[in-house]
């Protein structure tokens, strides 16, 4: 194309509705119209047939850990014991030993994600005793190597704890000085056992660099609900609305009782946002009363089989498949808001200042003036595309094709 922040995409549906055609100016969508039938003449090279094909905002990875994936390398069996901490020692145990770099794992990755329709990525990188900054210098390079392709937000994660190994604290503060975009945390009771020296450190180099704070919370039940007590307190003190997020949050999965009820009040005052990667085995977020409340709720991959888990396949199509099936949805209306979520609702979780899902119907992304981040999809219906996951599939970044049925396209094929 001439001129690919300016095109007409003809023939789409967006969000599965009736054809139409979508003009982009500059980055942005400045037209929706009904498909005109009959043809037109516009500059040469400025047109992209959707085919017929349903239009969906990109999606949104909003909690994956590039550094640790093993995409592409040769198949291992699994071969940690089950818990926490001993899935952290066996990845640590195990993942130098590789045929690639993990710079060259985390983009090759980030690529996979990207050409599936993933425009917008917040990735986690690992900081220990063990790996310093390497394993955050490998997320850091994927993000410069697709700075073209994609928006790539790094939260600076300790995963074997802030307190349990000497230095890390001061690790952190280096990712930060760095270019780290995020900080995060993990389980202040459970792993570290010292909640209020996890949060004071966590917090006090959140206040010191101005940067939003994530806390890794697999605590389940009365411990989980206590430490999001904790980490409510130090948001509301340091006047952090909407600074905060939580990832996986198990104390709030299923029905929702009383006493989460009130929580999730208390999260939405204080705009807490929440992220999921739709674990099995396990009940689910109450995702209709978290976006009820107005709480920011995002989808991720987690790990990219890795020393953790073999499964996942860089799809957040197919991950969308499985938010609906964990959450035993049925209904069209149920699985295109898993649709939403994994779109425009991890979006806003990167950036609360963004457009957030008034409710379980909303359905946005594609209006005027919204950025041109999209993603053309094959399917009769949105639900019918998220079950049958098909492989056609045309992916834009500000205004520019970069990816199309799977592949990512060189600059000489977008310019």
């Amino acid at each position: 194309m001439e001129n690919t922040s300016d095109m007409i995409i003809r023939n789409v549906r967006p969000w599965g509705k009736a054809p139409s055609d979508v003009t982009i100016v500059d980055g942005y969508i400045a037209d929706i119209r009904p498909h005109q039938q009959a043809e037109i003449s516009p500059p040469p090279g400025t047109i992209l047939d959707g085919e017929g094909r349903i239009l969906l905002p990109s999606f949104t990875d909003s909690h994956v850990h590039l550094d640790s994936t093993r995409i592409g390398q040769p198949f291992k069996p699994h071969t940690a014991a089950p818990g926490v901490w001993n899935m952290i020692m066996n990845d640590r145990k195990n993942w130098r030993q590789e045929n690639e770099s993990a710079e060259t794992r985390a983009a090759s990755t980030l690529g996979r994600m990207i050409a599936r329709g993933a425009t917008r990525v917040r990735s986690f990188a690992q900081i220990d005793a063990d790996c310093g900054l390497e394993r955050y210098e490998a997320v850091a390079f994927a993000k410069k190597f697709h700075q073209s392709r994609a928006d790539v937000a790094i939260v600076a994660f300790p995963q074997a704890g802030l307190l349990l190994e000497d230095g890390v604290p001061s690790l952190m503060e280096e990712a930060l000085r760095n270019g780290a975009d995020e900080i995060g945390g993990i389980d202040p009771c459970g792993l570290d056992k010292d909640p209020v020296r996890h949060l004071d450190v966590l917090f006090g180099l959140a206040e010191k660099y101005q940067v939003p704070v994530d806390i890794h919370l697999h605590e389940p039940g009365d411990l989980g609900l206590f430490s999001i007590q904790l980490i409510l307190e130090r948001t509301r003190a340091l006047d952090m609305k909407g600074k905060v997020s939580l990832s996986h949050a198990f104390a709030l999965t299923g029905s929702p009782t009383e006493q989460t009820l009130k929580v999730i009040s208390e999260l939405a005052e204080l705009d807490v946002a929440i992220t999921t990667v739709a674990p099995a085995g396990r009940p689910s977020l109450p995702l209709e009363a978290l976006t009820a409340a107005g709480i920011r709720v995002g989808l991720g991959q987690d790990g990219q089989r890795d020393y953790w888990s073999p499964y996942g396949n860089c799809d957040m199509l197919d991950r969308t498949w499985q938010l609906a099936f964990t959450n035993g949805f049925r209904k069209d209306s149920l699985i295109e808001h898993c649709v939403a979520i994994a779109t425009i609702g991890g979006a806003s979780v990167i950036d609360p200042k963004g457009y957030r899902l008034a409710d379980a119907l909303d359905r946005p992304g594609l209006s005027l003036g919204d950025p041109a981040e999209l993603v053309l999809v094959a399917g009769e219906t949105v639900a019918a595309a998220v079950m049958d996951r098909f492989a056609d599939r045309t992916v834009i970044h500000q205004g520019q094709v970069i990816a199309a049925q799977g592949r990512l396209l060189e600059a000489s094929e977008t310019a």
